[in-house]
């Protein structure tokens, strides 16, 4: 996959990333996500790619755009095929709460390397560098915990496990605490806290929990080029989602999805921060119509990781929706 497109694609998530800090606070996150989707939809129509969204905001009887299985880009014989996972506003609460984390992101494949997840939920764990090939998500949160303070030649009291603050988690958190490790417990945004398993500095060494499966699919592509571990395994909530993901080609409704399983090959992540997070900051409104963002990007073929800092003149960006 042509290393320019990385580039591109981040000019994807700044303007959801520009689109929906607007809505930063207050209070409305359906407008707060649809300033993204609307914003990441128009930009798309810039890129030089044969897209296909396989990861995106719904199937296509539920959302209007960016649904799963909508094709994206500027298509020309010469126009890469690539799959597309993305999350024009991963945090939508967080965002309409002025919260910590809210980020825009998208992982891009070649074609046929993501699996085509359900939207339902997923059972993860996920981990950085450090610890990768000792986490295991049949065994029990304590073992893991052990496991990971040993590879990263840890106390188990300095581990610290990242949980989403779910009533399903209630056991989830009892066991963490009797094991003596730390938690941190997050509203919202799990593909920023699996990120933060592998990203120096911090401070998170662990994320275990039930999320979204989608988010699973996004966190899977970004730890691939960080470096880290991730599994995965679909926990559905009735028969109809057990039917679409039949239909979607899932063949085994309880199989255990490794990193490499869930996303392939060489991939690409792009994020831009929403609202300050655990590593990048958020959009900053200047004087004069003009604002800052922060961004990452990723590629798993190199390892490499970007960081960039851009100055935008929003008069200058149509494809953002001003309020």
């Amino acid at each position: 996959m042509d290393r320019n497109l990385a580039l591109e694609f981040v000019r994807i998530t700044e303007a959801a990333a520009l689109a929906s800090a607007k809505w930063m606070g207050r209070g409305d996150s359906m407008s707060a996500d649809q300033a993204a989707v609307d914003a990441m939809r128009k930009a798309f129509d810039t890129v030089r790619i044969d897209g296909t969204v396989v990861i995106g905001e719904g199937e296509r009887d539920e959302a209007p755009m960016l649904y799963i299985g909508e094709k994206v880009g500027v298509r020309k014989d010469d126009s890469p095929a690539v799959d597309i996972a993305l999350d024009p506003l991963e945090g939508t609460t967080i965002c309409a709460n002025g919260g910590v984390g809210a980020t825009s992101v998208i992982a891009v494949a070649e074609k046929g390397n993501f699996l085509h997840a359900p939207d339902t939920y997923m059972d993860k764990i996920a981990c950085g560098p450090g610890a990768k090939g000792v986490i295991d998500i049949d065994q029990s949160p304590t073992e893991n915990i052990r496991r990971v303070a040993d590879a990263l030649k840890k106390a188990i009291g300095d581990i610290t496990v990242v949980i989403l603050d779910r009533p399903r988690h209630m056991d989830l958190i009892e066991e963490v605490r009797k094991t003596g490790a730390r938690i941190h417990l997050i509203g919202d945004g799990d593909v920023s806290a699996a990120i933060a398993c592998a990203w120096p500095d911090s401070g998170i060494d662990l994320l275990i929990g039930i999320g979204g499966a989608p988010e699973g699919v996004i966190s899977a592509a970004a730890l691939q080029c960080l470096g880290g571990d991730f599994q995965g395994r679909l926990k559905f909530r009735n028969d109809d989602e057990k039917s679409r993901a039949q239909k979607m080609g899932i063949k085994d409704l309880n199989k255990k999805y490794s990193i490499d399983e869930l996303a392939r090959g060489s991939v690409m992540f792009c994020a831009t921060g929403v609202t300050d997070g655990p590593f990048l900051k958020g959009v900053k409104t200047l004087p004069g119509r003009q604002a800052k963002t922060h961004s990452v990007v990723m590629r798993s073929q190199t390892k490499t990781i970007r960081t960039i800092e851009a100055h935008h003149h929003l008069e200058n960006k149509p494809h953002v929706v001003h309020n």
